[in-house]
Order: C-alpha cells, then structure tokens, then sequence
C-alpha cells in the first residue's frame, strides 16, 4: 500500500544512504585525533574473497564488503531526523 503522509520512500532511502557515506567520511577523517577516535570503531564484514564466475569468454567478479562505524550510525541517526523535521 502506498505511504499517504506525501514523503517520499526513496527521499528517505537516499537520506539515509548519504548519512552512511558522510558518517564514514567524517570517522575516516578522526581516526588519527585521539579525542574523535571512537567515530572510527566498527565492524566490517562481507566477502573476504570475491566470486569469480568464469564464463569462458566472459569473467564476473562479485564481492561486497561492508564497515559499519559509530560514525555511520550517527549519520543515519541525523539522516532520518532530518527527514522527519522535512
């Protein structure tokens, strides 16, 4: 059933998506200021390798690694705020 408040799903979704990036950003961006250290804690998983499908005249290579930090729930946190407050 569609959303009848008249926001937008995908407003939502890509709020959300630029929170992730940009919380990322900035716990990159502290990871060597020792008071703003913490941002840059998480947990990374996903595919250590990639899969490798070779199709004789073809090869896909499919792989997906995820980091999750402080930062980026952060960010997500404001994203959806934001999106409230719209």
């Amino acid at each position: 059933m569609a959303s009848t408040s008249g926001k937008n799903n995908w407003a939502c979704f890509l709020m959300m998506l630029s929170g992730i990036v940009l919380g990322g950003f900035i716990g990159y961006l502290t990871k060597d200021i020792s008071f703003l250290s913490w941002l840059n804690y998480g947990q990374s998983f996903g595919l250590d390798q990639p899969v490798v499908l070779n199709l004789g005249i073809m090869v896909l290579t499919f792989g997906l690694t995820i980091k999750i930090s402080v930062a980026s729930i952060i960010g997500v946190v404001i994203a959806i705020i934001l999106y409230k407050k719209l």
